[in-house]
């Protein structure tokens, strides 16, 4: 009965080195993917970063003034000026039904605050 004890023991010792090692390997794999992720985010933002400033840059008041100027005649633009902006009262706001119904979804708005249950 003692032999048939220390062989189920080293065969559990065995069993247990074998999974360890291989949960090992497993940690050291997801750690270099996570570490490959994070380098691939720092490229990432780097390069927004690029963008964005190269953005900046093509958006410049003055640069946009130019181009503008160079393709009047081509894009047939005009210049900005107060009468090309609408009044409040020319938006034509929804019509209230007098039945509290909703003129888009023809439902009755509930809310539940102030309600006690």
């Amino acid at each position: 009965m003692r032999s048939f004890l220390y062989i189920m023991t080293t065969l559990a010792v065995i069993g247990l080195a074998f999974w360890a090692y291989h949960e090992n390997y497993k940690t050291q794999e997801a750690i270099e993917r996570t570490e490959r992720l994070q380098r691939e985010i720092g490229a990432a933002r780097s390069r927004l970063s690029v963008l964005k400033a190269e953005w900046a840059y093509l958006n410049r008041p003055d640069r946009l003034r130019d181009l503008a100027e160079l393709n009047f005649d081509r894009l047939g633009l005009l210049p900005l000026r107060p009468a090309h902006f609408g009044n409040v009262d020319q938006v034509s706001f929804p019509v209230i039904d007098p039945d509290g119904l909703d003129p888009i979804t023809n439902s009755v708005p509930v809310s539940s605050q102030g309600e006690e249950p």
